[in-house]
């Protein structure tokens, strides 16, 4: 054992946003996790969990999806169990990326985003995507493997990408 910190075990990572106003198109975000290899944690994910995939071992699972931001309280919400995820993995990025049918839509058009990343009752990131308003997805949290423990980076990076391409590339290695 090399201390008493067991590391980041399981999060929660929590979506919302309001609904379109009458007569719009609704709004639809989703959350996205990429895990990466410990061969190569900048590469390509080995696999993502989203609105229609689950983890192959179940460690990472959609709870909540919404596609238009309607109901109560947070309308997205991720588990990740870390604590169990395979040793062959190093690095887990979260990220959300808008839905864009119909159109072009980046944060600035989503009423109230806002997302919540906890583990147990204590919260680890809150934000608001102000950051990044122009953005079209946005990685928010990541996850890293050093030892044997879990370590929790903080941060929000805009991305103007499609779904698809964001999920290729939100994992890349970024400027410091």
């Amino acid at each position: 054992m090399t201390g008493f910190s067991k590391g980041i075990r399981k999060v929660e990572v929590a979506l919302k946003w309001d609904p379109s106003p009458a007569g719009q198109p609704p709004t639809d975000l989703d959350i996205v996790a990429g895990t990466f290899l410990s061969g190569d944690p900048y590469g390509d994910p080995a696999y993502l969990v989203h609105f229609d995939s689950r983890s192959p071992d179940g460690t990472i699972l959609l709870n909540r999806d919404s596609t238009d931001g309607r109901g109560f309280g947070w309308d997205e919400v991720m588990t990740l169990e870390l604590d169990r995820l395979s040793d062959r993995y190093a690095r887990v990025v979260v990220g959300v990326v808008i839905q864009q049918r119909p159109g072009h839509k980046t944060f600035a058009q989503v009423l109230n985003p806002a997302v919540r990343i906890r583990e147990g009752y204590t919260v680890l990131a809150e934000d608001g995507f102000a950051s990044v308003l122009g953005s079209t997805a946005a990685t928010i949290a990541e996850f890293v493997r050093d030892s044997e423990e879990w370590t929790f980076r903080p941060g929000v990076r805009g991305f103007d990408e499609d779904p698809a391409t964001f999920t290729r590339v939100m994992g890349r290695a970024h400027p410091s």
